[in-house]
């Protein structure tokens, strides 16, 4: 390629077809600005942590080995990037092609969700280049660690291959294109598979801490309560970001999906519902089953009702009311409530409920909160320079969607 054809590429490709002046001047709006500001503080921050440790940064403990980068980076992460499965199961299996307009944004939120969700434990391993050890050093089945890493791996490749059609059709491949596609019913087969393990495996991780985890949030359904969450945080999460996507990409999507939207909307709704009650129900399973009712008296117990009655029932029946009354906004509200609870349940259980015996209670620092803001921070980024650029909301001209 010579130097004239590759800096017509970079334009094109890269620059959005400005020249790099131009481009980089239309990158001076607020939103970049306080990213940068976030990222001078970030960045610094990332820099003690890998060079002088843990110890540096964070509050942790041999008692509080797991903090804020295991309970809102990588639990939370990882639920709210069930939509991805979620979508590509309704769209590519169950054949629902109406929500084919927001399959592509979901796999990139859900693939991103994953990405960052690594980074994140990259951050929290005291030794980070030992990540990969689980998948090319560590052979045989030893722990629910091992099964959730082979898992998490299997699945985030999983998830490139089902979103590498947008590249290849951005690229203009159109082999690759061509055989990816047929590689996405199988692949959304196994993400299904492999999602389903892993978020009940992550809820498998507490069986192994009875006397450290409050008896109101350990159960012997928690696997089944992380799993069925996680489809709520997906379900959730997919509404979220599909509002955001068509506030601020209105100019990428077509009219017929525009119009389309807010029946999509009460469509994800009506799951929602379903899903919350559903979580409801369990959740009040696991408190017959152990007999702990007596506990809800407690200060603990306000505070699983709180969560339980304030951040479960009340979204689902703001779910419901939404779609009775053909109200996408109810919807979109009660989204946004379900995502704050899902996050608030794995905090608990991470973090709050967990060692709530003991007289040394950890709470991050505010560099563990920085660096956490800096992974979102880059998430956020990667998601707008990728749909700025790639055919996610809109279809591409020379690949015409069948539907």
């Amino acid at each position: 390629m010579s130097k004239v054809s590759t800096q017509s590429w970079a334009q094109e490709k890269l620059f959005l077809g400005m020249p790099f002046g131009s481009y980089f001047r239309s990158l001076l709006i607020p939103f970049n600005i306080f990213a940068f500001l976030i990222l001078c503080v970030g960045i610094p921050i990332t820099w003690i942590r890998f060079s002088q440790g843990l110890g540096a940064v964070t509050n942790l403990s041999d008692n509080n080995p797991w903090g804020l980068w295991i309970g809102f980076d990588v639990l939370c992460g990882v639920a709210l990037a069930a939509g991805g499965f979620i979508i590509a199961a309704v769209v590519h299996i169950f054949k629902l092609k109406d929500y084919y307009p927001i399959v592509r944004p979901a796999i990139l939120t859900g693939f991103l969700g994953y990405f960052f969700v690594v980074v994140g434990l990259l951050f929290d391993l005291g030794h980070p280049l030992r990540l990969p050890f689980p998948v090319f050093v560590t052979y045989g089945v030893t722990s629910v660690m091992f099964l959730v890493a082979w898992h998490v791996f299997l699945y985030l490749t999983i998830q490139f291959i089902e979103f590498s059609p947008v590249i290849f059709e951005w690229l203009g491949w159109n082999k690759a294109r061509r055989l990816a596609l047929k590689l996405t019913i199988g692949a959304t087969v196994l993400g299904v598979i492999l999602s389903t393990l892993h978020q009940s495996a992550l809820g498998a991780l507490f069986l192994l801490a009875p006397g450290k985890l409050h008896p109101l949030w350990y159960s012997t359904y928690i696997p089944v309560f992380f799993f069925i969450s996680a489809i709520a945080a997906g379900i959730s999460m997919v509404i979220f970001e599909s509002t955001f996507s068509h506030r601020i990409f209105h100019s990428q999507i077509d009219e017929k999906d525009q119009k389309g939207f807010n029946k999509l909307i009460l469509g994800l709704g009506k799951a929602g519902a379903i899903v919350m009650f559903t979580y409801f129900c369990l959740k009040l399973l696991g408190i017959a089953h152990s007999n702990n009712w007596y506990l809800l008296g407690t200060s603990y117990g306000q505070w699983f009702l709180l969560e339980v009655l304030g951040f479960v029932l009340g979204p689902c029946l703001l779910y419901v009311y939404g779609v009775r009354n053909l109200n996408p906004t109810a919807v979109k509200i009660a989204a946004v409530w379900s995502i704050l609870g899902i996050i608030l349940n794995r905090v608990n259980v991470s973090m709050v409920a967990f060692n709530w015996k003991m007289a040394e209670r950890y709470f991050p620092s505010w560099m563990e909160l920085v660096v956490t803001i800096t992974i979102i921070t880059l998430g956020l980024l990667t998601f707008r320079w990728v749909v700025n650029r790639m055919p996610v909301l809109y279809v591409h001209p020379d690949y015409p969607r069948e539907d």
